[in-house]
């Protein structure tokens, strides 16, 4: 969420030099599509029905949230527990053929989640994912001829309660960058990190080792001999410093003999010493080939043509605030909206977060004493429990 916003009453002159900053920036790219949620948002967005009729579907709301920067920078909020949300808006028809397409958005989990998505949709699925301890997934899946493929790598999302930005650029050479609040988180391309296509190159499973490959990187010195009377060299020696003690009778104590100490001459078995293989080719690997499989497709990143957002979650816990979503194909654009955005609230908002928390904690505790005194806290937390868990295949089902 941000305090730069286009359009809307009582712009000011920050508003002004940032609506002219924007403007010679789009000099060279393209906005699709940009809310940032002011006054007026409601026409440009439709609500789903989806699940209303069994009493599972939640509604946004026109909010900033419970802290932020600015409480009239708003963005919409997921609102009603254990509900489905879904909404979308309409842009006009955009192709990222020969260009470049940046999709980006804010999210701010201001809830304890538990489980549930805090993603968009559009041809792409894109955002965080949560749930429980183990899942803090960041999806990217993409889809090519009417199939879905999500990346392979594991992605994590932020799991704070602060505002985070999420962008994702995908070039016309196939490759791609996303990254969090303005830094490079990942980075590679669609033909190695998606199983759309067969790999181009496979290893050579029919490729033997040849019998003359020398893989020993050290070898013992052939020209090394041992020396004469090497082996003749005892392992202990009488120790030169004992002496016969004054007492020693050798009638009665037999004949002394001196204690035995490790002999420093000794070293051992005799072993050649290692030098380098002049031989060495290094370790042996199986050679890659070219897959007979693998057929191109020059516009492997082209996407169909894109004309809806959407944002369809599940959430245990509801409290997400979306915002600042953003199409275009300039991702110098993209990251200057972060910076005007994000960048200039996210010190303001923390500080909000943490007078947020304290008000909170300080309730909570006057609360928690009050149920005590009642005897009903426990009840109340177990009924609690039980409502959220008859909810939970709810979440798998919308993935």
């Amino acid at each position: 969420m941000g305090t730069g916003r286009r359009g809307g009453g009582g712009g000011g002159v920050f508003h002004r030099l940032l609506a002219l900053s924007s403007l010679l920036l789009l000099a060279s790219g393209e906005v699709v599509f940009e809310e940032r949620f002011e006054d007026g948002w409601e026409t440009r967005w439709v609500e789903s029905d989806w699940k209303r009729s069994e009493g599972k579907a939640g509604r946004f709301k026109h909010t900033a949230g419970r802290y932020s920067a600015d409480p009239d920078d708003k963005g919409i909020q997921t609102t009603i527990d254990a509900r489905h949300f879904a909404i979308s808006a309409k842009f006009p028809e955009f192709s990222n053929k020969n260009r470049t397409l940046v999709v980006q958005y804010s999210i701010k989990f201001e809830q304890d989640i538990e489980c549930g998505g805090g993603y968009i949709k559009l041809i792409l699925m894109f955002g965080p994912d949560i749930c429980g301890t183990q899942t803090k997934k960041l999806h990217l899946i993409l889809s090519y001829q009417g199939q879905n493929y999500p990346i392979k790598k594991d992605l994590e999302c932020e799991t704070d309660k602060l505002t985070h930005v999420y962008t994702f650029i995908l070039r016309p050479d196939a490759s791609y960058s996303l990254l969090v609040d303005n830094r490079e988180r990942e980075s590679g391309s669609m033909y190695t990190d998606w199983d759309i296509l067969p790999p181009r190159k496979i290893k050579d499973v029919h490729a033997k080792r040849p019998k003359d490959w020398d893989d020993r990187e050290y070898i013992e010195d052939p020209d090394e001999v041992k020396p004469e009377g090497y082996d003749s060299i005892p392992k202990q020696i009488p120790d030169p410093k004992d002496k016969k003690p004054d007492t020693w009778d050798e009638d009665e104590d037999g004949i002394w003999k001196p204690r035995m100490v490790s002999n420093p001459a000794y070293k051992g078995p005799w072993k050649r010493k290692r030098i380098k293989n002049p031989n060495y080719k290094g370790k042996w690997k199986t050679p890659w080939i070219d897959n007979p499989e693998f057929e191109d497709d020059p516009d492997l990143y082209v996407l169909k043509p894109l004309k809806y957002i959407g944002i369809e979650v599940w959430q245990v816990k509801a409290g997400s605030v979306f915002d600042n979503i953003l199409i275009c194909d300039d991702p110098e654009y993209a990251r200057k909206v972060v910076e005007e955005t994000w960048g200039a609230n996210r010190e303001a908002e923390k500080e909000a977060f943490e007078e947020a928390e304290k008000e909170r904690k300080a309730r909570e505790d006057r609360e928690g004493q009050k149920a005590k005194d009642d005897g009903g806290r426990h009840r109340i937390h177990r009924r609690h429990k039980k409502h959220y868990r008859d909810h939970w295949d709810d979440y798998h089902d919308e993935l």
